[in-house]
């Protein structure tokens, strides 16, 4: 059981390229601070040095000494510079360049809009100093009071005796006084002294000296704390360190005190390099971990990079490495979740021209908590080159790669393969329909170093493999207007057939690389192929016959969508991913004369009703193959109300080795009480172990100018065994805790809190129904 309390009040600044746009304030309209004055506009264009020295003065009334001194009264107006000054009255010391003025008055720039008791200007440093002010920032929430504020030669606000919030309305939620407030208008930032933070007008915190942004720009301080609580870590103090160390670089630094487990330090650099690449490198190190047996040190280090060199060349890397398998369930990290169990490392280089590419690559990948490694790229080379139009309308297009593949353990087999692929394509297409007709020659050669000590699994150094392939897709496109339930629609009929077929060579003599078996939805009764990679080639003389339907509303909006196919075999396939040769384990086709039928359907079932589903069913078998139903209610903004069940027979259990069913069924839901408080919880259930797999329920409450969340999350754990430090410790198969995550909006950030936030805190993350395909 845990209990958490979080205290947000800053968010880590963005690094951006040079074509992103600025953020953008997620404050709603009735949030908006709007000074109670018009907006100022400059009089004149504010081009020239004459522009800007220039004065305007207006009123009802005015006496003038000429060069000593003048007064004006009623509705007064004093401009120079793109600043104005409006009061009941102003007296101008032209000797000491001097303005003085009081009652009812305003000043206004381009950055500020001050009202205060008195005004004394000084028009030859161009400064002011205004006492018993109240301001505002143009483009910023921040307003607040000051005793005195001076507007400096630079443009900056010196307060004394001031404070300042974000919220709307004179009695505010959260409110910063502070003895001293310098804000730099070029920096955009504020530097803050003996600092007092008020929530509902009680102190609550007290701060010597900080520094919050008044704008998107960077600048390095201590971003604040973070303060949580629990009983697998113990009590936990965060104090993150952002170093701004360039316009391109910028690195934060984070302590993490965890009373149960040590110091845990999570190190974050990110850069640019050029315009149009960046990355990041993160480092994350727990030494001598008090929670589990013998202290093992936890570490974690990524680095990830991407982008183009120029209009040709694109660069992509990413690598990351823990010290166990349970790292990402036990220690909070910036890298990825708990849910990850694959770390993914790439290294590519690829070079792009109009018909043609080339590219490198090498890749590993290590799956957390199994014990059969993947086989690791090293590397991989691709070539493909494509000419539409070819000839009389014929397309050509050629694919290859040679790859070559490497293992870890010594005892693995090794292989370089090179595969060449060919094409002839003759496309048709219309309103009416659609047909291609397509030639391919797939050519495959092998060179292997069978090391395995097994006389059964016997693989040649060299085979050579050559496939001929045929495919004809055809679709034709009906159309019609009709209504239902007095309604218009415009409603396709959309047949499709596709027939394939590729000669059978037997490949038990090739290992097992880089191939699995693909899902069989309705979209994978097209596809060429039975499996990923090119191990095994499946043989096929084939038809495949699919139905689609739809129905478009008069805002020509899908509101139903149906599909139906199925696959009829002229031959039985005789490859299989486990027919190695000498294990006498060929592949059988379970239905010799179709596949199973898949079946899609998606539609809004009534306003704000939608339903979602999909099946593969053995009709000769009687036997469901795979299923899942979702329904949804969606009545309006954060309101949401959804069922869903799911089931996938035949899973393997990667830490048994087992065959599973999965079969589950969940709700959520997220409902606003009021305009400031809702409601987010989901369930879901496992049939089949009868027992709850996870369950969240969060209450949130959030205004203009704070938010706050009460949240109970109940999950189960994914813990795996780890040979490479096999620890002992008190691990739950569920984790269940309390959290309380509060934000105050305006010092750095309105905060991560939302209802989107919360439907995708959790195993299963929210999807809409129309958009369900997995």
């Amino acid at each position: 059981m845990q209990i958490r309390y979080f205290l947000a009040l800053s968010l880590l600044p963005q690094l951006v390229l040079a074509d992103e746009t600025e953020t953008v304030s997620n404050y709603s309209a009735q949030c908006v601070v709007v000074p109670p004055v018009k907006p100022y506009v400059p009089l004149y264009e504010l081009n020239t040095a004459e522009d800007l020295a220039r004065i305007y003065i207006s009123s009802d009334r005015s006496e003038a000494q000429m060069g000593k001194q003048a007064t004006f009264s009623g509705n007064v107006n004093f401009s120079q510079g793109g600043r104005n000054v409006a009061a009941d009255e102003a007296i101008l010391n032209q000797e000491a360049e001097e303005l003085e003025a009081n009652g009812n008055l305003v000043f206004q720039d381009e950055l500020f809009t001050v009202t205060a008791e008195s005004l004394v200007a000084k028009m030859r440093s161009n400064s002011a100093v205004l006492s018993g002010a109240k301001y505002w920032l143009h483009g910023q929430q921040i307003h607040g009071d000051a005793e005195t504020l001076e507007i400096t030669q630079e443009n900056n606000l010196l307060l004394a005796g001031t404070n300042f919030t974000t919220c709307p309305g004179e009695d505010p939620a959260w409110l910063l006084e502070a003895d001293r407030i310098k804000i730099d208008s070029s920096d955009e930032w504020g530097e803050i002294w003996d600092a007092k933070i008020k929530i509902g007008g009680v102190p609550v915190m007290y701060v010597p000296y900080m520094t919050i942004p008044v704008s998107d720009k960077r600048k390095s301080g201590f971003l604040f704390p973070s303060f949580s609580t629990s009983t697998t870590n113990g009590v936990e103090v965060a104090t993150p360190y952002y170093w701004n160390i360039a316009p391109e670089y910028d690195l934060t630094f984070t302590p993490n005190y965890m009373s149960a487990r040590g110091l845990f330090t999570k190190t974050e650099f990110r850069y640019l390099a050029g315009e149009k690449q960046q990355g990041q490198l993160n480092l994350e190190y727990l030494a001598n971990d008090d929670k589990l047996v013998g202290s093992p040190d936890r570490y974690l280090y990524h680095w990830e990079h991407s982008g183009a060199i120029n209009k040709n060349w694109r660069v992509l890397a990413n690598y990351t490495d823990v010290s166990d398998n349970n790292y990402f369930n036990d220690l909070s990290s910036d890298v990825q979740r708990a849910t990850d169990n694959q770390l993914t490392r790439i290294g590519e280089v690829a070079y792009f021209e109009q018909n043609w590419d080339v590219s490198a690559r090498v890749q590993d990948i290590k799956v957390l908590g199994e014990d059969e490694k993947p086989y690791q790229v090293m590397p991989q080379l691709t070539f493909n080159y494509r000419a539409p139009n070819y000839w009389h309308g014929i397309d050509f297009n050629f694919n290859s790669e040679l790859t070559n593949f490497e293992h870890q353990d010594s005892e693995y087999s090794t292989a370089t393969r090179l595969h060449l692929e060919p094409s002839i394509s003759y496309p048709i297409h219309g309103p009416a329909g659609s047909l291609t007709s397509e030639v391919k020659l797939l050519q495959t050669n092998y060179w292997q170093d069978d090391r395995s000590n097994l006389s059964t699994t016997q693989l040649d150094d060299t085979v050579n493999r050559t496939l001929p392939q045929v495919r004809v897709h055809g679709q034709i496109n009906f159309e019609r207007f009709t209504d239902y339930f007095d309604s218009n629609y415009r409603q396709t009929l959309e047949p499709q057939f596709q027939y394939l077929y590729v000669g059978y060579e037997d490949q038990s003599d090739i290992g097992i690389y880089d191939t699995a078996l693909l899902q069989e939805d309705y979209n994978g009764l097209f596809r060429e192929r039975r499996f990923s990679g090119l191990d095994r080639i499946a043989d096929a003389n084939q038809f495949t016959l699919g139905l689609t339907t739809r129905m478009f509303n008069e805002q020509n909006r899908e509101v139903f969508k149906f599909s139906l196919g199925q696959i009829i075999y002229l031959q039985d396939s005789r490859v299989g991913i486990n027919d190695v040769n000498g294990t006498n384990d060929l592949f059988v086709q379970e239905n010799t004369s179709n596949s199973a039928v898949a079946a899609e359907l998606t539609t809004q079932l009534y306003s704000d009703w939608f339903f979602s589903g999909s099946i593969q069913y053995d009709a000769k078998e009687s036997e469901n193959k795979k299923s899942e139903v979702t329904v949804d209610y969606r009545p309006g903004e954060n309101k949401l109300l959804q069922a869903s069940y799911r089931y996938v027979p035949d899973l393997l259990n990667t830490n048994t080795n087992e065959s599973v069913d999965i079969k589950q069924v969940g709700f959520r839901g997220a409902w606003p009480i009021n305009d400031s408080l809702y409601l987010v919880g989901n369930w879901y259930y496992d049939l089949n172990e009868s027992r709850a797999v996870e369950t969240y329920t969060g209450f949130q409450y959030e205004s203009c100018c704070w938010a706050v969340r009460l949240s109970y999350h109940y999950r189960i754990k994914t813990n795996y065994i780890d040979e490479d430090n096999p620890v002992q410790d008190t691990r739950e198969l569920f984790e269940s805790g309390f959290y309380l995550n509060f934000v105050i909006k305006g010092l750095g950030g309105s905060g991560p809190l939302g209802v989107s936030d919360m439907l995708d805190d959790g195993l299963f993350n929210y999807r809409k129904p129309l958009y369900l395909k997995n």
